[in-house]
């Protein structure tokens, strides 16, 4: 593995909303940002000048060849990930990717062999890999309490803006709702259940554009636990997972970011949890990154294969290819 610097010189690619509160905890972290990438010069430099970074690119080939870069950060469409991670893993860039973090599996067995090559670490910007609840929920779990874990049920609604011309709609930027907020809904499901599921059932609307508008998605695992996941792009619903055991059940609201979470015994009594704070969800994920590059392993990498993998089916089912996968 290729030692490790003091520190990281980290550099942005697609300074829109979400790299905005990523730099934000990259600075609270006290990390080096050392360059950002915008197609539109305008707008790399008014995000420079926000954050004070000195270098603004819009050839992101000399971005990626620029030697003082260790690790990028990509916050693109979805359509662009996979290319940008295997440009920067072949430069000897570290990736920390939105996620989702590729399209399917096909994409994401590619990089993730390149960057076992490489001796680089390659990790997807998926919150809840990150929060402090989720381990410590772990530990109630495990203690045995619960009893078996038998039903999760999730739901994640959001109610875009009815435009075919927005990205959250457009086939060609790999929109729909599945890539967006499902990846949430599904890696939320894949933490609780023991082993990834063997049977897939699903049921789906498309927007006009050709991408999936809303959707249902039963899971089931060789153990016979099962999980429900409904998502929807054009109605508000609640971001709330519910986990349900022989002896009780955890709710957990707002679970992409979450720091609470309730859990109801069999006799009717009930107990919060609380750890972390949802206000630092990305400084989490900073943290995690870089001591994934420290230690040089991704212990979130099988987590990351298999929603990807489930993404995947669930897309063949629905017949839905991107014009770039074709």
């Amino acid at each position: 593995m290729t030692k490790m610097k003091q520190k990281l010189n980290w550099a942005i690619i697609g300074p829109g909303g979400i790299a905005h509160q990523f730099t934000k905890a990259l600075q609270a972290e006290a990390c080096n940002i050392y360059a950002v990438g915008a197609r539109n010069k305008e707008k790399g430099e008014a995000f420079a000048t926000e954050f004070g970074i000195k270098q603004v690119y819009t050839d992101f080939d000399a971005l990626m060849a620029d030697e003082k870069i260790d690790v990028v950060y990509i916050a693109t469409p979805h359509s662009d990930h996979y290319g940008y991670i295997k440009k920067a893993l072949q430069h000897g860039k570290h990736v920390f990717s939105e996620k989702a973090i590729t399209v399917s599996t096909a994409e994401l067995e590619e990089v993730q062999k390149l960057a076992e090559e490489k001796e680089l670490v390659l990790a997807e910007a998926m919150t809840i890999f990150h929060m402090p609840l989720y381990e410590e929920l772990q530990s109630r779990i495990t203690s045995g309490k619960l009893g078996k874990l038998k039903m999760i049920q999730v739901t994640f609604g959001a109610n875009q803006p009815n435009d075919p011309n927005n990205r959250f709609f457009s086939m060609d930027l790999a929109g729909g709702a599945l890539l967006d907020i499902g990846t949430y809904a599904l890696t939320f499901a894949r933490v609780f259940l023991n082993s990834q599921p063997t049977e897939i059932a699903t049921s789906v609307k498309k927007y006009e554009t050709g991408v999936d508008e809303q959707s249902g998605v039963v899971l089931q695992n060789e153990a016979g636990e099962m999980a429900v996941v409904t998502m929807t792009f054009r109605a508000s619903m609640p971001q709330q997972g519910i986990v349900a055991y022989e002896h009780g059940y955890i709710t957990i609201n707002h679970f992409s970011r979450a720091d609470k979470a309730l859990i109801t015994y069999q006799d009717g009594t009930e107990e919060e949890i609380t750890a972390g704070n949802r206000a630092d969800a990305m400084r989490y994920e900073v943290r995690g990154m870089e001591n994934f590059i420290a230690s040089g392993t991704n212990p979130t990498a099988s987590l990351t294969e298999d929603v990807v993998a489930l993404m995947t089916t669930i897309r063949e089912q629905w017949g839905i290819v991107f014009p770039f996968e074709k």
